[in-house]
Parts: structure tokens; C-alpha cells; sequence
């Protein structure tokens, strides 16, 4: 299981009563709201989360006794209970930005024509928190409300990773030594490191169709106040739209809005 970046001492972590049913519980709450709408199978969740299937139904049975995953009678598939959505009007007054930034992300799409998104940094990961559908006719569906991503692997996760410190990058490396198998060989260290340093050098992450084939992908930082990148705007599309005669317009966009995005939280907070 990921671990967050938040968690420095995993033997103090271990050493607190209760704390791998936490995790555990955590995790399959993550998967779930992941999954949005369509809901997961239980034998999906398992697998998923490493654990067995008695398991995974036991954590679920237990979580939906307080309210916390709900169980679709029909497909039988695991969807976000209705304590998650009241745990999460609370928690948006301090949290949640998409307020703020809606009509940033929806101007982003209108003077691209492609679909616009923001994303969360969530430890180790990106959350899509927004989607503008651009009015260009064809579109990439690799990104929803709800998607996370490892960093690095989307562009939004690689903009964000170009920009944390260096000891914060080489400890997210120590961390996940599984990218490069999981994610493929353009996701080893060696590979993403270069990626990383072409980021820093633009201003803005390019991922050319590395998660779907043709899928193309542009990411710019969002900074806090103290110049921490914690979200990040993206473009997607088809490859044709992201040539060279086009990229340097579209990253331009992107990095204004991106900055007046960065703008107006720090004036906000």
C-alpha cells in the first residue's frame, strides 16, 4: 500500500494500537470514493487493496454499519456512504478550493477548446477535484472528479513532483520503487527524473500519451501561500491538438492560469 509522505516513522506508525485496521479501513475507503458512481465489486477491492476477500468484506461491512460505504442492492457494488458526504461539507470549508477556482479552470478550457481540470495533492498522490469539458469535439476521458494518480504519472502529479524539494522527490522515489513495473518502464526513476528536470526547464509537465495511447497531457503547479506546489491545473486531449506548433501557446495558457490561480488563493488565505 502507498504510504504518505506524511508518515516519517512507520515503526512508530506500527507501534500504535489499531493502526494497520486504520490503514487498512483508509484504504478501501480511498478505492471506493475512486471508484465514484459505478461502485466496486468486492473481489475489485480486494485485489485491489491486497487483501483477502473475507477480509475486504469484513472492512466493508463494518464501514457501512457506520454509515461510511453503502452497498448498491441491485449490482451489489460498493459506492461512498452518506456519513462521507456530511464528514465532507464539514471538512470543505477548510480544504476544499473549487470554489475558488471554477471559473479559472473553466476559462482555462474555453481558450483551450480542451478539457481543463484541477487536482489535490493527497501524500503520495493527485485527486481530480474538477473537469471543464473544452468544446473541442474529441476528447480524452483518462481524467474524472474522483481519479487519483501516483505523482509523476499524470501531468498534473508531475508538475507538482517537479517542483517539491529534492529531499521530498528522493524520498517519494525511495518510497515507490514500484513505479517502473507497475506503471511501465517510462515510469522507472531514471526515466522520470529526466522528465522531471525537462518540467522545471518549461515551466509545465507534457505527458505524451505515457497512461493512454494518444492521450495527451499538460500540468502546471498550483502553489499555497508559503510556495508549496499542493495542486495543479492540467490540459488533455488528442495527440494531434498537443503538436509542436501548438504546445508552446497552449503552455503559456496554462501557466497564466495557473498563476492567477496561485494568486488569488494566497490573496484568500
Amino acid at each position: 500500500m502507498p504510504r504518505s509522505v506524511h508518515i516519517v516513522d512507520s515503526g512508530r506508525t506500527r507501534s500504535v494500537p489499531g493502526a494497520q485496521s486504520i490503514a487498512r479501513a483508509a484504504r478501501v475507503l480511498r478505492l471506493v470514493t475512486a471508484a465514484g458512481d459505478q461502485g466496486l465489486a468486492v473481489a475489485e477491492l480486494a485485489r485491489s487493496a491486497e487483501l483477502t476477500r473475507p477480509t475486504a468484506h469484513r472492512l466493508l461491512a463494518a464501514l457501512r454499519h457506520e454509515g461510511l460505504v453503502d452497498q448498491d442492492e441491485r449490482t451489489g457494488r460498493w459506492m461512498p456512504g452518506p456519513e462521507l458526504y456530511l464528514m465532507g461539507t464539514v471538512a470543505a470549508s477548510r480544504y476544499d478550493i473549487t470554489s475558488i477556482a471554477r471559473d479559472i479552470v473553466r476559462s482555462l478550457a474555453v481558450r483551450t477548446e480542451e478539457s481543463a481540470f484541477l487536482s489535490v495533492r493527497r501524500g503520495d498522490e493527485t485527486v481530480c477535484l474538477l473537469r471543464e469539458e473544452g468544446s473541442f469535439p474529441i476528447r480524452s476521458f483518462v481524467l474524472s472528479e474522483g481519479v487519483r494518480f501516483p505523482l509523476g504519472v499524470a501531468s498534473a502529479g508531475l508538475a507538482i513532483l517537479a517542483f517539491l524539494p529534492p529531499h521530498d522527490v528522493d524520498a517519494y522515489f525511495e518510497r515507490h520503487p514500484e513505479l517502473g513495473v507497475e506503471r511501465g518502464a517510462a515510469h522507472t526513476e531514471p526515466r522520470l527524473r529526466a522528465r522531471l528536470r525537462e518540467t522545471q526547464a518549461r515551466g509545465y509537465a507534457l505527458n505524451p500519451g505515457l497512461i493512454v495511447e494518444g492521450s495527451y497531457g499538460l500540468g502546471a503547479a498550483v502553489f499555497t501561500k508559503e510556495g508549496h506546489p499542493q495542486w495543479a491545473l492540467s490540459l488533455t486531449g488528442v495527440e494531434f491538438r498537443f503538436g509542436p506548433d501548438r504546445l508552446p501557446e497552449l503552455g503559456r495558457t496554462l501557466l497564466a492560469h495557473a498563476h492567477q490561480l496561485t494568486t488569488r488563493l494566497a490573496a484568500a488565505r
